[in-house]
């Protein structure tokens, strides 16, 4: 479960362009559920998710991620939770050019220090669960809209999170592969592992299968259920 109390978060803290971007946050995402963020442009849901994936820290306020309190810890135990804990899923793939799906899919896992033989094993696996096998060893670029979303979602897998964190990730997809995404999502969930989606689209946080909403609007929580 991640609980978060009074949880603030200010950029340029003291300067005249400060900005509030989380104006104390109450929130309780329930675990094995599927839970959405929504609410309009700057309301504060990405900031919102890259607090709750340990990816920064809150001015203020609390986080607790399964009873132990996060904003305190030391930044080296913070990353080994981030790694351990969450699987991130961007609104852009962010994948690295260069490199194919397979070496793609396994980067977020080399600082765990895994031998290489089982970690392209499971890397593979994964792939092969996402219809990607005979694309491992293609560049990430020559891949369609739709199998960089699935690569990605396979890189969020390779460490076996608890949890699924996604930032609007059908913002550049069509209806089509909206629904793949959504199927996907529907299947880690039923996996036992908890999803927070931040979206604007309809066919997300309207979706019969979301466990709650939660509205957002200037740094706030509107309503949450």
């Amino acid at each position: 479960m991640l609980r978060l109390s009074n949880v603030r978060k200010i950029f340029n803290a003291g300067r005249p362009n400060e900005w509030v971007a989380l104006d104390g946050v109450n929130l309780v995402i329930e675990p094995g559920k599927i839970t959405a963020l929504t609410g309009p442009s700057g309301s504060g849901k990405t900031t919102l998710l890259t607090l709750m994936g340990c990816m920064a820290r809150p001015t203020s306020g609390r986080i607790w991620l399964d009873g132990q309190e996060m904003t305190s810890l030391p930044e080296r135990f913070l990353t080994q939770i981030r790694r351990e804990s969450f699987g991130f899923i961007f609104q852009q793939c962010n994948l690295i050019k260069g490199l194919t799906t397979l070496d793609n899919v396994m980067l977020p896992a080399y600082p765990t220090g895994e031998p290489f033989k089982s970690l392209r094993q499971r890397a593979l696996q994964l792939l092969d669960l996402f219809s990607l096998t005979p694309k491992a060893n293609a560049k990430v670029e020559w891949l369609s809209g739709g199998e960089a979303q699935r690569t990605a979602i396979a890189r969020s897998l390779i460490n076996d999170p608890r949890v699924i964190i996604a930032d609007e990730p059908t913002a550049h997809l069509d209806t089509h592969l909206s629904n793949e995404f959504m199927e996907i999502v529907q299947q880690l969930n039923r996996e036992g592992r908890t999803i927070i989606l931040a979206s604007h689209d309809p066919l997300v946080h309207q979706a019969e299968w979301i466990s709650a909403v939660v509205m957002m609007r200037d740094g706030r929580v509107e309503e949450a259920g």
